[in-house]
């Protein structure tokens, strides 16, 4: 009979031999990347553009403000259910609804040119932001069940980039293809164009999610998902018990509520910049669409510095604070340059900002999942996605009447003063990396049993066997 530690010695030396990373990883990141794009681009393709909306549909401007809202209020209701279909349904399954409902999202807006039909904006929106569900919670995961535990934060950070993308564009592209002009007809054929590229776009990538999105690789890239593999899928109320437990954790707890509070105040800014950038540039619509492309442009440029900060420092704490407390200061630039009437200042601080929360878009959930381990890093995701979408509904909610009383300036201040708060919450967080902790013990157990004397030991096991 073999002592308790020669079968752990030979039980991992068999996980680390049953692991591979393939190359097609980055295929299916790619396609992620792209549907991504594409559910995104819907959330602020309408709230860029408010003055025209109101202007052609002749409704107010907090109802326009709800096209966006409304990505951010579904979220949290389902988020439980929907995480539970990732559990037991895996990537595949996830990828198809998420892909083939945003497609069905685009089409359906298709058919809302005629000016009394804003409420079929309305309904594919809601489509939109139910698909979105199935798409927030996917980088960690995919990260996890493709990548090495060393690409493991720069995957999921690319997995977060097609969402930045897709904001940038939609800043950008409804901005430019949507003219200021009077006339209702050539209006109508602004937004029948904007309708019909992104219904063209999606179709293929929804096609591309059937042919090409296996459930998960042959073979798993590390001994964490080898074990994780052979683990018993839960029932729906143990399911629901583990995200209670995940909750109960003090320090994720902590950082749920700080990420909630500073990617909300984010999405409040992206909701409102049309209107902040209007109230003190008139002909300023073009412009408040490039800056959020380029606002969003530099953040994936964040978003990936910070995933490569990540995984050769692994200080998450640290990153997080630091991002936190210079994203307050972005915005306080931002008052500063319009409050000046600055033009480029304006495009400078939008920058900033973007820089700094979507690189923290990316870093709190890196953080969240560190805490969270080993819970299901879909879990821990869609707890801190939902604290965000939640705390933003509610802020967006809030900010359309408090805008329109009080202006842009005190918007933005009331948006750096949640930020600031959100800061505050993080140096409270814990500095704990339980995650990295498990991959050290599965690294330094690799390299005990490929060193000669962990070998010799082995053969002399094998052949006791």
């Amino acid at each position: 009979m073999l002592p308790a530690a020669s079968e752990d010695l030979l039980d991992n030396k068999q996980l680390t031999a049953n692991t591979k990373v393939y190359k097609r990883r980055w295929i299916i990141l790619t396609i992620f990347i792209l549907y991504a794009l594409g559910n995104s681009f819907q959330w602020v393709e309408y709230s860029i553009v408010t003055n025209m909306v109101v202007k052609y549909y002749n409704v107010s401007s907090l109802a326009v403000d709800w096209t966006a809202i409304i990505y951010l209020c579904i979220y949290p209701v389902i988020v439980v259910p929907v995480s539970y279909v990732i559990e037991i349904q895996g990537l595949r399954v996830t990828a198809l609804i998420g892909g083939i409902v945003t497609a069905l999202a685009a089409v359906i807006k298709v058919f809302s040119i005629d000016r009394d039909l804003f409420y079929v904006i309305l309904l594919g929106q809601a489509l939109g932001s139910t698909a979105q569900v199935f798409i927030l919670c996917l980088p960690p995961k995919i990260a996890a069940v493709w990548f090495k535990p060393s690409e493991a934060s720069l995957a999921n950070s690319l997995g977060v980039f097609g969402t930045q993308l897709g904001f940038g564009l939609g800043f950008l592209v409804p901005s430019m293809t949507i003219r200021d002009i009077d006339d209702m007809k050539s209006i109508a054929a602004d937004f029948r164009k904007l309708s019909w590229m992104l219904a063209i776009y999606m179709v293929p990538v929804a096609t591309a999610i059937v042919f090409y999105f296996p459930h998960r690789p042959p073979l798993p890239p590390s001994v964490v998902q080898t074990e994780n593999k052979n683990q018993k899928r839960p029932t729906f109320r143990e399911f629901c018990i583990r995200f209670i437990e995940i909750m109960k954790e003090p320090g994720f707890a902590l950082q749920s509520l700080a990420y909630g509070t500073n990617i909300g105040s984010y999405a409040a800014f992206t909701t409102f910049l049309n209107q902040f950038v209007l109230q003190h540039f008139k002909d300023g619509q073009e412009d408040a669409g490039r800056m959020g492309l380029f606002s969003v442009g530099v953040g994936m440029v964040g978003t990936i510095i910070s995933g490569a900060i990540l995984d050769k420092t692994h200080k998450y704490k640290e990153t997080n604070l630091i991002v936190c407390y210079m994203s307050v200061v972005s915005v306080l630039a931002m008052v500063g340059s319009l409050w000046l009437g600055n033009m480029t200042w304006t495009y400078m601080a939008c920058m900033l900002i973007g820089f700094f929360l979507n690189a923290y878009w990316a870093t709190g959930i890196e953080l969240g999942v560190e805490l969270s381990y080993p819970a299901d890093e879909i879990m821990a995701t869609g707890i801190l996605t939902a604290a965000s979408q939640g705390i933003g509904c509610f802020v967006c909610w809030a900010l359309g009447p408090f805008n329109l009383r009080f202006g842009a300036l005190w918007s933005l201040v009331l948006l750096a003063a949640l930020l600031l708060i959100g800061a505050l919450l993080t140096q409270f967080v814990p500095n704990i990396r339980k995650r990295q902790e498990e991959f050290k013990r599965n690294v330094n157990g690799a390299m005990l049993l490929t060193s000669p004397v962990a070998t010799r030991h082995s053969n002399r096991l094998h052949r006791h066997l």
